[in-house]
């Protein structure tokens, strides 16, 4: 004979047969909350896929009765998002970049279009904001290299630097005085601390006094005679504590003796007309542009 089950001493509950290190399970039903919030969830999950996409097939999805889908809600909402800017768009199109900064409302769109555009495009290298980084022009401060007028700017966004060197890209190379034997290590490092003395950071005097006339020779023509620099040529100013590969003595002598090169894309053709008009707004806005 089958053997009647045990059932719990205070609430008279049948007891299941298994047990745990001497814990045991009462065979207890499940709350009827639960088991309708269980139910309804089911029959919520039918309405849904009969309403919504949702089945996925070899060749495509079940559209359901709305055919409603977030993606199409989207896209409808970008359609009507570019109509709404469409005038500014067209406006912008047809203005230089001096005139949409004489233009309140279209200065304002303009660098609003721009911060999207340089976070997108320009961030990797030159960091948000323009901050720059190590090797990296900072864009945020008033020392540009080719340039901070908004053509100047805009030329630059356009042809980039040491890219595809069609007539109007920026193109220029210092000499590498050490690989090709120009100057030798001595040399080098009377030029670096005269280079330095410009912001007093020298700390061989005897040394700068050497270099000076080094740096005459073979430097002042770029760089100008005071480390002014040259904007035409694309010359760092030395004497503005600027560094962009580094202002200690020896990445001085490094960038003297075989100098880095830094390389800008072009964005003409990758960013249409309009874009490139709002990144040069914005670029100038940055740091006091010229």
């Amino acid at each position: 004979m089958p053997t009647k089950p045990e059932k719990d001493a205070i609430t008279g509950t049948e007891i299941r047969s298994h047990e745990w290190d001497g814990i045991q399970e009462m065979d207890n039903p499940l709350p009827r909350w639960w088991l309708y919030v269980f139910y309804a969830s089911i029959l919520i999950s039918i309405i849904y896929m009969v309403l919504y996409p949702a089945i996925p097939g070899i060749t495509g999805y079940t559209k359901g009765i709305l055919g409603y889908t977030e993606r199409h809600a989207l896209e409808a909402d970008l359609v009507a998002h570019r109509e709404s800017q469409a005038g500014f768009f067209d406006r912008i199109a047809a203005a230089t970049p001096a005139e949409i900064r004489e233009d309140a409302d279209l200065l304002n769109f303009a660098l609003a279009g721009g911060k999207s555009a340089f976070a997108d495009n320009c961030a990797p290298c030159h960091a948000a904001g323009g901050a720059g980084r190590a090797g990296f022009p900072n864009l945020a401060d008033d020392d540009w290299l080719w340039g901070g007028s908004l053509d100047a700017i805009q030329t630059t966004l356009l042809h980039g630097i040491r890219w595809d060197q069609d007539d109007d890209t920026r193109v220029s190379e210092m000499p590498r005085f050490l690989a090709d034997e120009i100057l030798t290590t001595e040399q080098i490092a009377d030029v670096t601390q005269y280079v330095l003395a410009f912001v007093n950071r020298a700390d061989d005097p005897a040394a700068a006094a050497r270099g000076a006339p080094i740096y005459a020779e073979q430097c002042g023509v770029c760089h100008g005679a005071k480390g002014e620099g040259n904007q035409e040529l694309g010359s760092p100013r030395l004497s503005n504590d600027i560094w962009q590969y580094g202002g200690t003595a020896d990445l001085v002598a490094a960038q003297i003796g075989n100098p880095q090169h830094g390389v800008m894309p072009s964005w003409s053709g990758r960013l249409d007309e309009s874009t490139i008009k709002m990144l040069t707004v914005y670029v100038h806005s940055l740091g006091g542009g010229q």
